[in-house]
Formats: structure tokens, sequence, C-alpha cells
């Protein structure tokens, strides 16, 4: 795993597996980040060459969720491989997380979290 620090937001790349025994690695580099900054930036997790994902994984991913929603920051996901994304699809996960294309559009997605876009567009909606 990899994290680079971004004008935008902080990037969390992982590469290969994310089970059992490789989570300590994202709770680690979650530690690091959440102790380091106290801003209002988002978090992107890539998963652009992520090759696997198990129960683990996504509890370390629900984990960082729910420290970043504590601390008032946004946690983004991109481009998730199929396989993941239907895990999420399946937990009803999907409607948690905010997923993007690629790391770019996340890092770009604005100050919003999941909830906050979905209540924008539920106002615009009301006053057309």
């Amino acid at each position: 795993m990899e994290v680079r620090q971004h004008a935008l937001g902080v990037l969390f790349v992982l590469s290969g597996e994310l089970d059992f025994d490789s989570v300590v690695q994202l709770h680690e580099a979650a530690d690091d980040e959440l102790a380091r900054s106290k801003g209002s930036l988002p978090v992107v997790v890539d998963c652009a060459a992520l090759t696997f994902c198990d129960s683990s994984g996504i509890s370390a991913l629900l984990r960082l969720y729910q420290r970043l929603t504590a601390e008032q920051r946004a946690l983004r996901l991109a481009a998730v491989p199929a396989s993941v994304s239907r895990l999420f699809n399946l937990t009803g996960l999907d409607q948690l997380f905010s997923v993007h294309m690629d790391a770019a559009e996340a890092l770009a997605a604005g100050s919003h979290g999941r909830g906050d876009v979905e209540a924008d567009q539920q106002n615009e909606e009301r006053s057309a």
C-alpha cells in the first residue's frame, strides 16, 4: 500500500490482496494519516490494482469510513474491481460508500460525502 498527499485529499493506493494478512497496512496508514492531519480533506482509496478483497478487507474499509465520518471527513473509493463491487451490492455497502471511476474523479468530487450529495440532489428535485 502507498499513501500520497494531494492538494484535494489523501490517496491510499491499494495493490494485490486486501485480506486478513494485509489489512494491518490499511489500519496503520489510516492511524498515521488521522494522527497527522486534522483537516477536512477526504481520503480516497484507489482500488485499481486490487486483485482480491475478503470480509477482513471490507471490515477495514468500514472501520476507515466510520473513523473518517467521526472526524467529518469523506471516504471515497476509486476504480473498485467488479468482484468487490458485487460484494458491496450484496451487502448494501454500495449505498454507503462513495464510489468513483478513478482516483482523479474521486479527488475532484468536492467536499460532500455521499449523504450530502444525495441530500443536495433531493433538494434540487424539490426546487424544480
